[in-house]
């Protein structure tokens, strides 16, 4: 059975917390990067989940969920996956600091919006 528009919220919310969870393990966003064995690669890994939930979206034309995020957010998402994805040992830790520090949160209170709007599991 296909998954509805709305879990792909649920899993982006997942993932965003499972990043957070991460971080403070480490005590800083700087902390969490400079691990090159563990928690780096989980984080781009989820970052990387983030943007094939949005990519999902999209291909369900889950235009009422969307419309609560910008085009420029999803594009800078779908760019940071495509980063990631493609040249992994050339990724620009300070695009990836500054995308944890100020975009996540903005993405996170997103979904919980659409999560209040649209009900909750």
């Amino acid at each position: 059975m296909a998954k509805q528009p709305i879990e792909s919220i649920y899993s982006i919310l997942e993932k965003i917390e499972y990043i957070e969870e991460n971080i403070a393990l480490q005590g800083s966003i700087h902390a969490a990067l400079a691990d090159e064995k563990t928690t780096r690669p989980a984080l781009l890994m989820l970052l990387t989940g983030i943007a094939e939930q949005f990519t999902k979206l999209k291909q369900k034309r889950a235009d009422d969920i969307l419309v609560y995020f910008e085009e420029e957010e999803l594009k800078g998402m779908q760019d940071v996956r495509n980063f990631i994805a493609h040249d992994y040992d050339g990724v620009e830790l300070s695009i990836i600091e500054w995308l944890l520090r100020y975009a996540l949160p903005s993405l996170k209170r997103k979904c919980q919006t659409v999560l209040e709007e649209y009900g909750t599991k």
